[in-house]
């Protein structure tokens, strides 16, 4: 009974002792004011925003963001006017207190995650990126990514709703994401494939079956191209049904 009972007033003390910690640390930590604003994201991203762009934006939703409290910091409205930048995925804002000579500095952290591009479009239209999900990402001087190049005549329909899928299937196709360097729309609609290997251009015709077509294609390398015979054709078409016509340089 009377280990019990010890038990009982060890755990009441121990409460007591972390209501009391926390309450001198909420009471110390309440007036903490932003001293430094830290911005984070993967180095190995593919495109990225400087940190001194990123930083400006933070500083643009509060002019006086450093040496204001960290309770009076808007996490949400900074969050919100990053993620407004066509070239970022999400946000994350932390407000973090460092033990700074006895005393408490806070830290503004800022943790960025970038889209990531898979197709470059440089169209009449204009020169942008897509991600995975059709959003467009800006060109800019700050950052490039050596992602699949297409040329030629790309509206943004055509580019999201027939162009995007094939270039995903590509992605997801290790052989063909290490074959094509290029795509290029003709004004018709009919689709030229420039390979990195070999001294062919791949007429495809247009976008309709394309994974058919690709099968054909790898079968077609396989059986002939891998024979050492890389450099002899100056064309391969797969406009025609169910048929591969190479063309002999």
């Amino acid at each position: 009974m009377f280990r019990k009972l010890l038990k009982i007033v060890g755990s009441l003390l121990l409460v007591v002792f972390i209501i009391g910690t926390l309450a001198f640390t909420y009471h110390e930590s309440k007036d903490v004011v932003c001293k430094s604003i830290e911005i984070d994201f993967e180095n190995d991203e593919l495109i990225k925003v400087s940190k001194d762009e990123l930083l400006r934006l933070v500083k643009a939703t509060d002019k006086n963001l450093l040496n204001k409290k960290l309770t009076q910091i808007n996490s949400e409205k900074i969050e919100t006017a990053i993620e407004n930048h066509q070239a970022i995925l999400n946000t994350e804002v932390y407000k973090v207190l460092v033990k700074d000579s006895g005393s408490y500095k806070g830290v503004l952290v800022v943790k960025v995650k970038h889209r990531e591009p898979v197709v470059r479009i440089m169209a009449n239209s204009g020169s942008y990126y897509l991600d995975n999900l059709g959003n467009k990402i800006p060109i800019s001087t700050n950052y490039s990514a050596n992602v699949l190049a297409t040329t030629g005549f790309v509206s943004e329909k055509y580019a999201t709703e027939k162009l995007l899928p094939f270039v995903l299937y590509l992605e997801n196709d290790k052989f063909w994401q290490a074959q094509i360097e290029q795509v290029h729309i003709q004004k018709d609609g009919e689709v030229l494939l420039t390979p990195l290997v070999g001294e062919h251009i791949i007429e495809f015709g247009d976008l309709k079956d394309y994974h058919k077509k690709l099968q054909k294609m790898k079968a077609f390398y396989m059986q002939v191209l891998a024979k050492n015979n890389w450099n002899k054709y100056k064309e391969v078409s797969l406009k025609y049904n169910n048929q591969v016509v190479a063309k002999k340089r």
